[in-house]
């Protein structure tokens, strides 16, 4: 349906696998959450992610549809990923090296940090 890898293929999506997911995180069909912090969030982001910093998690609500989570390197957003998969949301992954690697190999205009 939305080109997602089967949940049991592991819980990593590399940033050229996400780049071809937009389409559908655009439509609502997929959640694409940054866990990084606010101040983090307000230097550079990736459109059409929402903030939900890992801090916060404990009080998030489970999203109820497939779920990619990305930080600045990858590991925040593995936690969390699997946080929320141990919560029942098994559709969830984290985009493998974050969004420093999604500045390298996807959109150089985004800045790094």
């Amino acid at each position: 349906m939305n080109g997602l890898p089967d949940p049991d293929a592991g819980m990593e999506l590399t940033p050229a696998q996400v780049s071809e997911l937009l389409p559908a995180i655009q439509r609502g069909e997929i959640e694409l959450i940054d866990c990084r912090e606010d101040d983090e969030w307000r230097f550079n982001r990736i459109e059409g992610a929402r903030l939900v910093p890992l801090t916060r998690f404990a009080e998030a609500a489970v999203p109820e549809k497939p779920t990619i989570l990305y930080c600045h390197h990858g590991m925040r957003s593995l936690r969390a990923a699997s946080y929320w998969k141990q919560r029942g949301l098994n559709e969830v992954w984290s985009m493998s090296g974050g969004i420093d690697r999604w500045s390298a190999e996807v959109d150089p205009s985004v800045p790094v940090y």
